[in-house]
């Protein structure tokens, strides 16, 4: 299951005119019978929600005041989110003849003609606060709370992910909460600028159009709606097109010899989830990546780690794990791996989390006779990354998962031909070649034949990248060399730093005589491989400039891309 929870706004949403009907409220119960989780999100005080809405308990937690407060049905607690204005706000405001006025726990709110009033007063009493305008209501909130902010803190509370989320809503404030869940719905009735950025717009109005929502996560967990915006990207063609694959319902195998950089890749892939929030568990049997920033690292050579452990840090879902194998006998790794498996499964069945599963020398866990145990594996298992050096030596039951095939190295035709016999597939027509350090090969079985594509570096190399051309020694082939307009100077730059020193120190005539010439954003271009400096510098080279501006401007551009990342 993809979807753990629905979160939902209140008016214009599962309300219509205040009131919520039987039929909807019967959908939100069969959902939670399902085993999801029900959220409320809206911009109304407890006190004004509990009067025109007494079944509060259907849900797992009220997000109220436009993310302010959070409300916990169950044991009737409740928590702030931040400070509320000073009593003589509201008090300055009745005094300015503002009325309506109403005051919650946190949030202060009225509605137009006043915003400009309150916004005054907020100025002129120096608060903290932020104004949230919706369908004509003018809501004051500390700086920095909206519901997103809110949902976000109802989720850690439950356990779950923002990516296991549908969100539904209708306004303006609905914007801030939708936009970070995983999948975003607006009710047939919503605003026409919510619907624009919506993935799914329901046939019916308000609550009509939650309980249709409802039966499509009934009927199939809306597993046929595309969700192109999240896609992971692999690295880009040579006609700059992005090689995207989709976070869910994909399982992939990451294969080619030793040293051709496997686990530069994995290490891409796993900042990519990283940076847009999708957690994984990666099985490193040979310690390859206790150092990687990205996860916490369980267990080394001497520290066997434990699959409670490693459960317990991936309960909360902000954190990435690491399990190292080195401190557990080779014959100890398999049964331990079915073990910690197991236990991933089932935290996944009940939060969706993990949501990527990493196995490296996945043939040394899953080998070609297994399985030699009663582990039993979901017909459905999506999110794992397979890596390994003989995909032949990997379990055909894993294998028939896979369907997608990363393959770099030599020959990568022939090893996703070997692949593809050991799963029982025809093996696809592959280009011919070995590919170059930082090329891979993708399969996306089922739709087309194999390319070559340019992978993505990890952020580790793109800082040796930098030092390499900030402080390394390129050869005198790939240099920079001052020659001066009658070719009398011979000074070499075989960095970027002595290319900064040489040109401080040579005279104007030899500076300008390059810089006419364009031959800064060449070199940059063609010996540095730096398109955007090259861009950057040969936008200066196209203008009127002194010798001493362009020098300081160069100066600055590299010093930006290059000498302070090194």
């Amino acid at each position: 299951m993809r979807y753990h929870a629905l979160a939902c706004d209140y008016d214009g949403t599962i309300a219509h005119d205040g009131k919520v009907d039987a039929t909807t409220v019967a959908a939100l119960e069969r959902l939670r019978e399902t085993g999801r989780r029900v959220i409320l999100v809206t911009g109304r005080r407890l006190g004004d929600l509990k009067q025109v809405f007494p079944r509060l308990e259907i849900f797992d937690r009220i997000v109220a005041e436009d993310g302010a407060v959070i409300y916990r049905p169950g044991t009737r607690e409740e928590k702030t989110l931040g400070e509320p204005p000073p009593p003589e706000f509201a008090a300055e405001l009745r005094r300015r003849c503002v009325v309506p006025l109403s005051e919650g726990r946190v949030i202060v709110a009225t509605w137009e003609p006043h915003a400009h009033t309150v916004l005054d007063l907020i100025r002129e009493m120096g608060l903290e606060c932020q104004v949230i305008f919706n369908k004509g209501a003018v809501m004051v909130l500390p700086s920095g709370v909206n519901k997103a902010v809110g949902l976000r803190e109802a989720l850690k509370e439950l356990g779950l992910s923002t990516h296991n989320v549908v969100a539904v809503g209708d306004a303006e404030n609905d914007h801030a909460f939708l936009s970070v869940c995983e999948c975003a719905v607006a009710v047939s009735n919503a605003l026409p600028a919510l619907k624009k950025h919506a993935d799914l717009v329901t046939e019916g109005d308000h609550g009509k159009g939650v309980t249709e929502l409802v039966k499509l996560l009934e009927r199939d967990d809306l597993a046929g709606l595309e969700l192109e915006r999240h896609e992971i990207l692999l690295g880009n063609r040579e006609d700059g097109e992005g090689v995207r694959v989709a976070p869910y319902g994909l399982n992939l195998i990451l294969t080619g010899p030793s040293g051709a950089g496997k686990s530069t890749i994995a290490t891409s892939f796993m900042e990519r989830l990283e940076e847009l929030q999708y957690q994984y568990c990666i099985v490193d049997p040979e310690g390859d990546y206790s150092d990687f920033e990205g996860a916490v690292s369980l267990g080394d050579s001497g520290h066997p780690p434990s699959t409670a452990e490693a459960i317990r840090l991936l309960e909360r879902a902000e954190d990435n794990c690491a399990v190292n194998l080195l401190g557990i006998r080779l014959e100890d790794r398999p049964p331990f791996f079915e073990t910690l498996l197991h236990a991933i499964l089932d935290l996944r069945a009940r939060s969706g989390r993990p949501h990527w599963v990493i196995i490296d020398e996945s043939h040394h866990l899953f080998p070609a006779s297994w399985p030699a145990s009663p582990l039993a594996l979901p017909k459905d298992l999506q999110g794992l990354l397979l890596i390994t050096v003989h995909p032949e030596h990997v379990s055909r039951p894993i294998l028939s998962l896979v369907n997608t095939v990363v393959a770099i190295g030599e020959n990568p035709g022939k090893t996703i031909a070997s692949l593809a016999r050991a799963a029982g597939r025809p093996a696809p027509a592959a280009p011919d070649g070995s590919l170059q350090r930082g090329e891979a090969m993708v399969w996306k079985m089922g739709a087309g034949e194999p390319f070559r594509f340019r992978t993505i570096p990890p952020r580790a190399e793109r800082r040796r990248h930098l030092r390499k051309y900030a402080e390394g020694e390129l050869p005198p082939d790939r240099s920079f060399w001052f020659r001066g307009p009658a070719n009398l100077l011979n000074l070499r730059a075989q960095n970027l730093r002595l290319f900064l020193q040489i040109a401080e120190g040579v005279d104007d005539e030899t500076w300008m005589h390059h810089f006419r010439q364009g031959d800064y954003s060449r070199w940059f271009r063609d010996m540095i491989k730096d398109r955007k400096l090259a861009e950057e510098v040969e936008y200066l080279e196209e203008r009127e400039l002194t010798a001493e501006e362009g020098r300081r401007l160069i100066r600055e551009i590299i010093e930006e891309h290059y000498t302070a990342a090194a």
